[in-house]
C-alpha cells in the first residue's frame, strides 16, 4: 500500500507537467512559428517477485512473470515540427516558410540562432531583422530609397528603384535544415539552438534539394490545434483526479488494516 501511495503520487506529478506543457502550447496559440510541445512519459522500475520460466512444481515451468511497477516519470518534452497555417498579412517583410528550413538569426554573442518566425523588419541601417532588431543571416540590406521588395520563393530580394524599370537584386535568403529538428533547444523569442541532438544544420536556398519554398505576405502560424489541446487538457485531469483517488484508497487500506485488533 506504501507503494501504491508513492505510485500514484508520480502519476499526479507525471499530469501536472503534461497541463504545464499544454497551457505553453495553448499560450502560444497565435505565437508565429511556435512549434508546440509533447511530453513524453516513461514507466518506473519494476520490482520482480517472481521471475518467468522458474520451475514451482514436478518439472513445470510458469510461464509468466510476476512485476509490480513503481510509478511513471517524464522522459522528454518534445517539439513537433509539423506545418503550421500560413496567415496572409499583406506586409512585404513577412515571409513564411512553406516545407522544411529555418531562418537563421544573428544573437548578439556572435552565435547562431534558428527560427521559423518570419516576421521580420527594416532596421535604423537599412537591415533585414526580426522583431528583436537581431539581423536575418545572410544578410540583407534594403536600400533606402526603395520602393518595393519581392522575396522570391526561391529566396531571391529584389528591389524596384526610383526611375528604374527593372528590379535590382540584393542577396538571396538561406536556410538551414537539421537532421534532428527535435533536438533543438528552444531559448524563447521563437528562437532555437542546435545541440549535439540536433547536429549541426545543413545550409541551402529555398526551393532546392529538400528546402521548403518561402511566401512573401505570409506568416506562418503556430502548428497548436486547440481542440486537440482541450482535449489533452480534460484527460489529463481525469488522469490526475484518477491518481488521487488511488492515493485515497491505497490511505484507506491502511486505516483498515491498522485498526484490525483494535
Amino acid at each position: 500500500m506504501i507503494r501504491a501511495l508513492r505510485t500514484s503520487a508520480s502519476g499526479m506529478k507525471a499530469q501536472e507537467t503534461r497541463v504545464d506543457v499544454i497551457a505553453n502550447n495553448l499560450a502560444n496559440v497565435n505565437t508565429a512559428g511556435f512549434k508546440k510541445t509533447q511530453a513524453q512519459f516513461q514507466d518506473l522500475l519494476y520490482q520482480t517477485l517472481r521471475p518467468a520460466g522458474v520451475s514451482e512444481f514436478q518439472g513445470q515451468y510458469v510461464p509468466g512473470e510476476m512485476q509490480v511497477g513503481h510509478g511513471v516519470k517524464l522522459a522528454s518534452t518534445q517539439k513537433i515540427f509539423t506545418q503550421g497555417t500560413m496567415q496572409a498579412t499583406e506586409n512585404d517583410l513577412d515571409v513564411g516558410i512553406i516545407g522544411d528550413g529555418f531562418f537563421q538569426i544573428l544573437r548578439p554573442d556572435g552565435s547562431m540562432a534558428y527560427t521559423r518566425d518570419g516576421n521580420f523588419e527594416i532596421s535604423q541601417d537599412g537591415i533585414l531583422v526580426n522583431s528583436d532588431g537581431l539581423p536575418l543571416q545572410p544578410q540583407l540590406t534594403i536600400p533606402q530609397n526603395a520602393t518595393k521588395i519581392n522575396i522570391g520563393q526561391d529566396g531571391t530580394v529584389d528591389v524596384l528603384l526610383p526611375n528604374q524599370v527593372q528590379p535590382a537584386n540584393i542577396g538571396r535568403v538561406e536556410l538551414a535544415r537539421f537532421i534532428n529538428p527535435a533536438g533543438l533547444r528552444a531559448i524563447g523569442n521563437n528562437l532555437f539552438v542546435e545541440t549535439v541532438a540536433s547536429n549541426t544544420p545543413l545550409l541551402g536556398n529555398p526551393s532546392e534539394d529538400e528546402f521548403g519554398r518561402l511566401q512573401q505576405g505570409y506568416l506562418e502560424l503556430s502548428n497548436v490545434n486547440t481542440v486537440d489541446e482541450l482535449v489533452d487538457l480534460i484527460t489529463a485531469q481525469r488522469v490526475y483526479e484518477l491518481n488521487s483517488r488511488g492515493i485515497s484508497v491505497a490511505d484507506n487500506m491502511m486505516q483498515t488494516a491498522a485498526s484490525i485488533g483494535r
